[in-house]
């Protein structure tokens, strides 16, 4: 059994750091659905939108989103970099273009001169360093003073409870990479006062707090003048409203979608809707201009500030979101996430930063937090009746962490299941796209991995308890496996399943079913449940054995979607498995998760037109990897660390033109080894990247690649 031990930080700072991150995911949630409509619209539609109300416009609920990407992102250039208390505006703006795939994650990418961060990105890419990318002597102020400075803020103030001070300079740095002048400005004062807020709940001397870290007069001038008409307001929200559209509408300030209005209303939904977490959100998102962002802003600063309490007050904001998150960046393995395990992150950083430890627990679904649920959920795919009622949290009820997992009437012909998601969901039937932003993932569990779980029995008859998984079959359609019964012993019962293998085919769904031979009802727990390390043998065959139906006129596929491409272009290669091209340095494709350790990863390379080609071990994003390739006359072992790239071993290597050769890089402890048609070539020792996916290398050209196998190097 895996519980949480208390840490060198305090359990209050724990629980408002996991408060935070719920309210920032609640507040995006409720406003995306509206993000970019007109005031005048919503008020019409909805009136006031003091619930979600996703299902109106035909969007799922949990949709991959800038303000969550970006925020959960970028802040972890403190852990990549040694954390340090003083990181620059530089080493952040490297953060971003590891993690960063061009046109595809994390930000709008509206184009130069259009959208701020992509101006910024762009910037950054043609190696003009932060915090000048960002500045108004390159951008101008219409871009420089748009609203993204500070809806990525949220992390870099969780990181720094109680201290005002760093995580205004944090934020300041961070800011700076893609915004300017007022921008900046605004997001440093919203970043002092969620610090402040671990120990500070007034509103006001929050506010007093945070304008001493914006050096804008004009800004500060604005945040006096929204002070006045809020206390002049009453209950009239509205009233406030249309002050604001006359005195800071968006036509009054550059750019598509200016700092000035949108904080303005930040500060206003904070002070009308004061310790009433659902009144906030309602005058946040209802008021509309850039909805999901100003809601998740104050989602997260009341959540650090009225904890969990405040978050349970009114309706069930929690329950439908189910702590689930996706986090769209280069590690595609971290894509498919929770607020917990994003919470355990941020409380590493946090008592790293202050020169303390963190324990927390080991397995990925430990479920610490009050109420946390970690994603499972009563399963959407359920046949049937369905037995289970409700799926909470055992520390609901008393002092023990676990999933609690209620069922009624289990029968003959009458099971419970529930399930998490371990990839993206295709598109459901009936709902629209979600905006402009797609889910880019690898799987987070893979065929060949061993699945481990405590799961408590509470009476002397309990059900029999087996997994499952949900994967996309050969027709691309969703399949299931169901692994062979477990006996459940009244008391703690440790389970090990090995995932059966997929043939490389990802897995949607990790589940679990409750069945009985008679009637039953009542309660089990799953204390904890993990996997770690690379699969034991991860192998996909050619494209044709994947998808039988493919044709030479139609190669689309879904498994293709488990890499996360860098490389100009990707695709299913009919007579191979895939086809590779970049016309650039540095095309990376990879799979897989930061859990694996020791592996070989091969493929066959048909070696022929490109500069340079090879496999990735050990990714970390697209920017820190190693690779072992075939480049300029030589076999190299490269590590890639930002903007460096250091050859750690090479050989001359000769080939003839169109020679298929089959690639084998293998990772132990501090060895990187590279093998190519089963010659072990060269041997390198590295410390610094100790897990990561596994993928592909392509540069300056195409190549085709037959297979890709991942497997594990056991002791």
């Amino acid at each position: 059994m895996n519980q949480y031990s208390p840490s060198s930080l305090s359990t209050d700072v724990v629980n408002r750091t996991y408060a935070g991150v719920l309210g920032k995911l609640i507040g995006v949630y409720l406003g995306r659905a509206v993000e970019g409509w007109f005031y005048e619209d919503i008020e019409k539609t909805f009136g006031e939108i003091d619930y979600y109300v996703n299902h109106k416009v035909k969007w799922p609920l949990i949709v991959p989103d800038d303000d969550i990407s970006g925020t959960f992102l970028f802040y972890r250039a403190l852990e990549d970099n040694g954390y340090p208390t003083d990181i620059s505006a530089r080493t952040i703006g490297d953060t971003w273009l590891n993690y960063i795939i061009e046109d595809r994650t994390v930000l709008w990418w509206g184009g130069l001169g259009r959208s701020t961060e992509h101006t910024a990105y762009l910037r950054l890419k043609s190696g003009i360093e932060a915090p000048q990318s960002g500045s108004i002597a390159h951008n101008g102020v219409g871009m420089a003073e748009q609203i993204g400075a500070e809806i990525f803020i949220d992390a870099w103030a969780m990181v720094n409870p109680g201290d005002p001070e760093r995580a205004a300079a944090m934020a300041r740095a961070a800011g700076s990479v893609s915004h300017d002048g007022v921008a900046v400005e605004a997001a440093c004062l919203l970043a002092a006062m969620q610090a402040a807020a671990y120990t500070e709940r007034d509103i006001d001397t929050l506010l007093d707090l945070g304008l001493r870290h914006s050096r804008s007069d004009a800004l500060n001038g604005v945040i006096s003048d929204v002070r006045d008409q809020c206390a002049n307001a009453g209950d009239d929200w509205r009233a406030v409203r249309r002050w604001l559209g006359a005195h800071h509408g968006y036509e009054r300030y550059p750019g598509n979608c200016p700092m000035v209005p949108n904080h303005a209303l930040l500060i206003a939904s904070l002070l009308l809707g004061g310790d009433d977490v659902q009144k906030g959100l309602k005058i946040a998102v209802s008021s509309g201009w850039d909805t999901d962002c100003n809601a998740g802003n104050l989602g997260a600063l009341n959540g650090i500030r009225l904890g969990l309490d405040g978050l349970s007050q009114g309706p069930d904001f929690r329950g439908p979101v189910a702590d689930l998150m996706y986090i769209v960046g280069a590690d595609g393995g971290e894509c498919v996430t929770d607020a917990v395990i994003e919470t355990r992150r941020v409380l590493r950083t946090a008592a790293a930063l202050a020169g303390k430890s963190h324990k927390a627990p080991t397995s990925r679904f430990a479920f610490e937090f009050p109420g946390s649920v970690q994603g499972f959920q009563r399963c959407p795919l359920h046949e049937g009746f369905q037995a289970i009622t409700k799926v909470g949290n055992l520390n609901e009820t008393g002092p023990e962490n676990g999933l609690d997992i209620t069922y009624h009437a289990l029968a003959p012909g009458v099971t419970g299941t529930i399930s998490v998601p371990t990839f993206i969901d295709p598109k459901p039937r009936g709902v629209s796209d979600t905006s402009y932003f797609e889910v880019i993932a690898s799987p987070s569990l893979y065929g060949t991995q061993t699945v481990r779980a405590t799961v408590r029995g509470f009476g002397s008859d309990n059900p029999r308890f087996r997994f499952f998984i949900q994967y996309f079959d050969e027709a691309e359609q969703l399949a299931r496996i169901d692994g062979n019964p477990f006996v459940i012993a009244k008391g703690d019962n440790e389970l090990v399943w090995p995932v059966p293998d997929t043939g490389g085919r990802p897995i949607h769904r990790l589940g679990i079913e409750l069945s009985s031979e008679k009637r039953l009802s009542g309660r089990v727990g799953l204390i904890d449940l993990d996997w770690s390390g690379a699969p034991d043998n991860l192998e996909f065959g050619t494209a044709r054995e994947l998808t039988p139906a493919l044709t030479p006129w139609d190669v689309t596929t879904f498994w293709t979607k488990s890499f996360v491409s860098s490389a100009k272009h990707y695709a299913t290669d009919i007579y191979n498995t895939f086809t590779l091209s970049h016309p650039d340095a540095e095309g990376v494709i990879t799979t897989g998760t930061r859990d694996w350790t020791d592996y070989t990863v091969s493929s066959e390379l048909a070696l022929e037109l490109h500069d340079a080609v090879g496999l990735v071990a050990r990714a970390r994003g697209h920017k820190r990897y190693y690779a072992g390739i075939v480049r300029d006359g030589e076999v190299q072992i490269i590590k890639r660390r930002d903007r460096t790239e250091t050859v750690l071993a090479r050989a001359p290597f000769a080939f003839q033109a169109n020679a298929r050769k089959r690639f084998a890089l293998s990772v132990k402890g501090e060895t990187i080894a590279l093998a190519i048609d089963g010659h072990a070539l060269l041997n390198a020792t590295d410390a610094e990247y100790l897990s990561g996916g596994a993928g592909f290398f392509i540069e300056g050209g195409t190549v085709p690649a037959l297979g890709f196998a991942v497997r594990r190097i056991k002791e």
